[in-house]
């Protein structure tokens, strides 16, 4: 999406997380790790999922194409079916 973001509600490490999210491309994913480390914070890897688990948007900011470091999918706000969903959507295109 190309649509300007307000991420004042959030503050501190989770507008962090929030503000990189919309890096990861369509059709790619992320680790919490790799995102914890864009973030500045390579340690803060289950601050990641708490940051994505209160993401206001979450289809907008792409909380679903963050995985686990093993590439299982993890948690997701929508729930695993979702995701798994969303990513396969688009894996395709």
């Amino acid at each position: 999406f190309d649509v300007p973001l307000d991420f004042r509600l959030a503050k501190g490490f989770r507008r962090e997380v929030l503000t990189h999210l919309p890096e990861i491309h369509y059709g790619q994913t992320w680790s919490y790790a790799t995102v914890a480390a864009a973030a500045g914070s390579p340690r803060a890897v289950r601050a990641v999922g708490t940051a994505c688990a209160t993401n206001p948007l979450p289809v907008v900011v792409p909380c679903h194409r963050v995985v686990r470091s093993d590439g299982s999918l993890g948690q997701y706000v929508g729930g695993a079916a979702a995701k798994s969903l969303l990513l396969t959507l688009e894996a395709a295109a």
